[in-house]
């Protein structure tokens, strides 16, 4: 009897222990995409794409590239503004659940890249002329970040960030609004 008792607590709780997540060296790539200014989509976005790996406590290095563009109107066209930049930066784990379902992280990174205004056309059809010019930016950002597993290798993405860049003539500060997924790759 005790013997079949034992089986029967294995077989109940053997989909159930705490999954392996968040431990040293473990590593996954995010895909994510935003809303920048609170624009609509038309109008300015961003995506982006990252490699995470996890510290002894739970917290995360991330290393990733993104793609970040906003139309400005001029007349009855839009001017595109394109930067190009590279992050690394590192995210302290805020909050968690005892199971590792959701966890909260803030995060500081550097960035730095490029900045395209109208692809490098300064003349328009019109004739008008543009002042602002393609320029390196650098800076950095403040993330707050939430991870929800939906199974121990892949989590639902969610973030608020606040992009502050310098070098460019185009306005320094960007808030995302962004989801996006992550697959544990090791």
């Amino acid at each position: 009897m005790k013997k079949l008792l034992m089986i029967g607590v294995f077989a109940l709780t053997m989909g159930q222990a705490s999954a392996q997540r968040c431990l040293p060296k473990m590593q996954g790539i995010e895909v994510s995409g935003a809303f920048v200014d609170g624009k609509s989509l038309n109008a300015a976005f961003s995506g982006g794409v990252a490699l995470s790996t996890y510290t002894k406590n739970g917290s995360k290095w991330v290393f990733g590239g993104e793609y970040l563009q906003r139309k400005y109107g001029y007349s009855d066209t839009t001017i595109p503004v394109a930067q190009f930049t590279a992050e690394g930066g590192y995210y302290q784990k805020l909050l968690t659940d005892a199971s590792k379902t959701l966890l909260v992280y803030g995060g500081a990174s550097a960035l730095a890249g490029y900045e395209s205004v109208n692809w490098g056309k300064t003349l328009l059809d019109d004739g008008a002329r543009l002042t602002d010019k393609d320029a390196f930016i650098y800076g950095g950002a403040l993330t707050l970040n939430i991870e929800v597993y939906l199974s121990d290798r892949l989590a639902l993405l969610g973030n608020v960030r606040e992009r502050c860049l310098w070098g460019n003539d185009t306005g320094h500060f960007h808030t995302q609004y962004g989801i996006g997924l992550k697959l544990i790759i090791n």
